[in-house]
């Protein structure tokens, strides 16, 4: 092995970081090798462990992926396994292990008055990155799916889900879960207009656990008209009126 080659052990932990990676984003090993400028061939050796990845090769494919593959390798030496990096929180897997699972994702339709759009999230513990991560599904709109990592900072007791796309940042800002084990707050994005217009846009979400519902439940665009709607309807109310979330005064 020479002095550029990770361990066996780096190799392998980056491996698996890189391999969730093409599986979240839908993306062809050929196409990352086209991406990084490596061969396929290097790049099939190193994720199947026949031999290590460089330095070099990782550099590449950081730049490609847009994933910081040795800042998590280097935050897990520094502060022991399973512990998130400190802008997420310095939280261990065993503190925030109540959070993962499947949550029916509700807010208001953007585009369809009076209507719920349902989705579903899934949070869970990324043992490559040592952090959680949430990842989006059942959308009517399958681009516009976000995926992204999990911080809970001890200041402020809430939950932040943050996708950050080449610079570009989606939130959803939560409540700690309630005794019956929602969670309220707001998701602040990018709404689609006409030809490529994009307007930001704050609005209340839900994220209730999913097997509350048991084999009542519903994706997509939720009208009056559906027998889960009035359920729907009432969680999603719920965050005004107690309130979770508050929305400043405009200027007369």
């Amino acid at each position: 092995m020479s002095d550029d080659d990770l361990s066996e052990a780096e190799s392998k932990a980056i491996g698996q970081s890189i391999r969730e990676e093409l599986a979240r984003k839908r993306l062809t090993r050929q196409h990352l090798a086209d991406l990084a400028k490596i061969s396929l061939s290097t790049l099939e050796k190193a994720l199947s462990g026949q031999r290590p990845f460089t330095l070099a090769s990782v550099v590449r494919i950081e730049e490609a992926l847009k994933l910081p593959l040795r800042k998590a390798r280097h935050a897990q030496t520094a502060m022991g396994p399973s512990i998130a990096p400190p802008e997420m929180g310095s939280y261990s897997h065993g503190a925030v292990s109540w959070l993962e699972g499947d949550y029916l994702t509700l807010r208001a339709s953007f585009s369809t008055a009076e209507a719920i759009y349902a989705y579903s999230t899934s949070i869970k513990w990324d043992q490559a990155l040592s952090h959680l991560c949430f990842h989006e599904s059942e959308r009517q709109d399958p681009q516009y799916k976000q995926d992204g990592f999990v911080s809970v900072p001890h200041q402020s007791g809430y939950i932040y889900l943050v996708t950050n796309k080449l610079g570009q940042y989606r939130m959803v800002m939560l409540t700690r879960p309630i005794i019956s084990g929602e969670m309220y707050g707001l998701l602040s994005t990018l709404q689609s207009g006409r030809a490529s217009q994009l307007t930001p846009i704050s609005t209340p979400v839900v994220l209730a656990p999913a097997k509350q519902f048991g084999t009542e439940i519903e994706f997509g665009v939720i009208e009056a008209s559906s027998k889960v709607y009035e359920r729907y309807r009432k969680l999603l109310k719920r965050a005004h009126d107690e309130p979770f979330v508050l929305f400043g005064k405009q200027l007369s």
